[in-house]
Formats: structure tokens, C-alpha cells, sequence
């Protein structure tokens, strides 16, 4: 008996890898966060399986299901939203696993900052532009930031920013972050990406709280910060630069004449 974390991707139903559909076809037992996978990923899972959304469960109820299965021989496909190695909170549920001796695996999904990127044909490292991208989230009242991640701080390195989980301070980002990045530096928020309502705002530093406030976004919504939104004029990479060599495409001797 396995436990099979599965990361369903942001929303779309058909960016879930190939691995995380046949894992979930053949589990009898599914536990998904309803709030964030859409239900139409558990058409897969076998006809008389036991499907539970755990969108309202505690810990210890999950632990438990699992812990049932375990007793039964079933294995289980835990259904995450995105990739479960960002914010699925899926350590501690390990946690408990390997206290219970009970076996598991973790099969990757799309994080919403690149399905973002895809959906805005975006890359979001350009050359002399911008070549670091920071996964990070602001301090609420769930949980505070360890020491040293706080915005400002990674904000320093004027690093492409995902900020996650953090739509309802959007206040303190846009002042912690103007005195770094500057007032016309570009921003996106994006709003339930890869679902039928998904939405993109546009905007700066300083005009961007004032475009969501109007919106009425207020949960699930990735913030992007970055010189790189947009730009157009950077130079080419080196990687299909013909003067380039590499181990795949060496420097040709040209002899003399």
C-alpha cells in the first residue's frame, strides 16, 4: 500500500501530468483538496472508488483515512492543487506517514507562477534582465516568515518575484516594494489560473492595489513582480548564438587557405 501525493497543477484539468492521471485511475481511495482541483480530475479514479474532499478535514481526519486504507490494502492518490512541493503542506502529512511506517511518493504537478507564465507567453528570466526568480509568500495571520525572507529583504535583489497566498496584503507589497523595484515596475496578478473564470490584472507598483481592489479578487491569486513582464528589449541568450560553442555544438576549425 502506497500513499501517491499528486500535484493536479493549477486548475485545467488536462495540465496534470500523465503519471498523477494513471496514478489516480488506479487508486481505490482519493483524497483531493476540493477548494483548489476540480472535481473532473477524479473522473478518472476507478468506478467504486472512495472519493473524499478534504477541503474542510483536520489533520489528524486525513491521517486517518489514510491510516483506513492502509488496514485495507488500498492504495491512495492525495490530490494536491499545483505542485505539491510549493505551500501543499504535504510535509507534515509525510510527517505522520513515516511515524506510521506507511509507505508514500510525491509525483510533481505545474505551479501556478508557470502556468501563469505560460498562459501570458512570458519567460520569466531574460538575459541581463532578470536571471532569478523568487517563490515567496508575505507574513499573515496563518504562519510569520522566518527570519531573513521577509519582503524587503528579498526584495533587495531585485529578483523576479511569485508571491503566493498573498492577494489580501497586497498593501504592504506595493509599499515595501516601491522604494526597491520603483513605482512603474511591472506587476500581474493572477487570478484562478487554468479555471474557466481565470483572470490577468495589469498594472504597476502604484497603480495595481487599486486595480484588484476594483476587481474584487480577494483569495486564490498569484502575484508577479518583475522587470521582465512585458519586456521586449533584451538581448538575444547565447544558448542558439552561432559564435557560441557548447559540448552539443563545438567550435568548427577553419583552416587555413
Amino acid at each position: 500500500m502506497t500513499v501517491h501525493f499528486i500535484g493536479a497543477g493549477p486548475g485545467a484539468p488536462d495540465l496534470i501530468t500523465i503519471r498523477g492521471r494513471n496514478l489516480i485511475a488506479s487508486c481505490p481511495v482519493c483524497l483531493y483538496a476540493g477548494s483548489l482541483v476540480p472535481r473532473e480530475l477524479l473522473d478518472a479514479a476507478p468506478r467504486d472508488a472512495h472519493i473524499r474532499d478534504t477541503a474542510s478535514m483536520t489533520l489528524d481526519e486525513i491521517i486517518s483515512e489514510m491510516k483506513k486504507a492502509d488496514a485495507e490494502g488500498k492504495d491512495v492518490a492525495r490530490v494536491h492543487s499545483g505542485d505539491p512541493s510549493l505551500y501543499g503542506a504535504i510535509a507534515e502529512q509525510m510527517r505522520r506517514l513515516d511515524d506510521l511506517g506507511i509507505a508514500y511518493d510525491v509525483t510533481p504537478g505545474v505551479s501556478a507562477y508557470a502556468a501563469t507564465a505560460a498562459a501570458l507567453k512570458q519567460e520569466l528570466t531574460l538575459p541581463e534582465i532578470s536571471q532569478t526568480l523568487i517563490a515567496t509568500r508575505t507574513s499573515m495571520h496563518a504562519s510569520a516568515m522566518p527570519e531573513g525572507e521577509d519582503l524587503k529583504t528579498l526584495g533587495k535583489s531585485g529578483a523576479t518575484l511569485a508571491i503566493h497566498l498573498s492577494i489580501r496584503n497586497l498593501k504592504h507589497v506595493e509599499e515595501t516594494l516601491k522604494p526597491l523595484y520603483g513605482e512603474d515596475c511591472p506587476v500581474i496578478v493572477a487570478y484562478r489560473v487554468g479555471w474557466p473564470d481565470e483572470q490577468f490584472i495589469h498594472g504597476t507598483l502604484a497603480t495595481i492595489r487599486e486595480k484588484v481592489r476594483q476587481s474584487k479578487i480577494s483569495r486564490t491569486a498569484l502575484i508577479l513582480v518583475g522587470r521582465v513582464l512585458g519586456e521586449n528589449r533584451f538581448r538575444e541568450s547565447a544558448l542558439y548564438n552561432p559564435e557560441h560553442a557548447h559540448v552539443l555544438r563545438p567550435k568548427k576549425n577553419v583552416s587555413a587557405a
